[in-house]
């Protein structure tokens, strides 16, 4: 990344996306014009309500279905607009960054018509292995994306026509022009997203990305805990076990826990030179796994899982499914079988002893580890 003195710039999600464009084409049905920017909610914070509000540009609104749905199967005979808005990633540019994704919108206007039926379209990728957040057979839209379209389309329709219908009301068809290219940028064929892109995102926007501003990041968050008495350090790889951490320690005040991300050698040793009474490392499966390895930065992309590793790990504390591990594509995956094993457990408590090892050489003291399940449950304190 280029160096600037100006203030990185934040871009939007393809969810963020995908909602906006779906805000416009719902627009241009019902009061027949097309806007050129949207107000749209950010994915929703528990209680419902949208966490923000952007303002987002439209590249283009016409009162017809997206040209790439030609020969599709659409709801017949309803009242129809598409609209697309190119993805803007800020200054964090990545393979989906000027993607034009496309919203088909279809009202149904009788009385039986209720709810939003949410479908995926060309260029959006379709889920064919388990372990992600998306059942297999379901179009590559995340839970964060599918609740944030959910949330502004049926406030848009309450607002609009007085209240807000039940499912079935709208067909909402999201593709991407271009998107099975740009899908071989993306991880996506690894884990089994076949046909297109992901529809992502948890927050609604993109924060940038260097190494040097996360490294700060986590600096300042340690500097702050310090500061204001913290005696508990609680690291995170992300915000999701970010949350279970608070969940778990619900005493300790916000300036306790920092997102470490995929730097756990950086954060682990910043941390283990302060003098915290406790020092907490909170994470899922996959990172989990990557400490057990010795991986010092544990980004997807650039510290790839050794599953062999992994496979043989769980092999050695007695698991049946050691041969179905060195298989799997992904974490979570593996995670599943595990679960599911008679020894499954002793092989995760391996990995998770291995990951202490491994925290405790970074930090150069003892760190307590949670491991936690993204159905939000904890499977192993160590």
């Amino acid at each position: 990344m280029p160096k600037t003195d100006r203030p990185l710039r934040e871009g939007f999600t393809t969810g963020t996306a995908a909602t906006a464009a779906a805000l416009a084409a719902l627009a241009q049905i019902l009061e027949g014009r097309s806007p050129a920017r949207v107000p749209t909610p950010l994915p929703p914070v528990p209680g419902g309500r949208p966490r923000a509000w952007l303002d987002v540009p439209v590249a283009l609104c016409a009162p017809y279905p997206a040209p790439e749905l030609a020969g599709q199967p659409v709801p017949a005979g309803a009242p129809c607009a598409h609209a697309r808005v190119r993805k803007d990633g800020g200054d964090d540019p990545d393979a989906t960054t000027g993607a034009l994704i496309t919203a088909s919108v279809f009202l149904r206007k009788d009385a039986a018509a209720s709810g939003i039926n949410l479908q995926g379209g060309p260029g959006v990728g379709r889920v064919t292995l388990p372990g992600l957040p998306v059942p297999v057979g379901a179009p590559a839209i995340n839970p964060g994306p599918r609740a944030q379209m959910r949330l502004a389309l049926e406030n848009a329709l309450a607002a609009r026509c007085g209240d807000a219908p039940g499912p079935g009301a709208l067909t909402v068809i999201i593709s991407v022009p271009g998107g099975e290219e740009l899908a071989r940028q993306t991880l996506n064929p690894r884990l089994g997203i076949v046909g297109g892109i992901s529809i992502l995102g948890t927050q609604g926007t993109v924060r940038p990305y260097s190494h040097a501003a996360w490294r700060a990041t986590v600096a300042q968050g340690l500097s702050v805990a310090r500061a204001t008495g913290c005696r508990t350090f609680c690291l995170s790889t992300g915000r999701r076990s970010e949350v279970l951490l608070m969940r778990r320690y619900p005493e300790l005040p916000p300036q306790a826990f920092i997102q470490a991300a995929d730097f756990a050698r950086f954060s682990l040793a910043a941390a283990g030179e302060l003098t915290p009474a406790l020092l907490v490392w909170g994470c899922f499966f996959g990172k989990l796994a990557k400490l057990a390895q010795g991986l010092e930065y544990t980004h997807a992309r650039e510290s790839p899982l050794d599953m062999d590793a992994l496979a043989a790990l769980c092999a050695g504390a007695g698991a049946r499914c050691a041969p179905a591990i060195g298989r799997c594509v992904t974490a979570a995956h593996a995670l599943e079988l595990l679960l599911d094993d008679p020894s499954g457990m002793a092989a995760i408590a391996a990995v998770g002893a291995r990951a202490a090892a491994t925290a405790r050489h970074f930090a150069g003291r003892p760190v307590r580890i949670h491991l936690f399940h993204t159905d939000g449950r904890e499977l192993l304190t160590l």
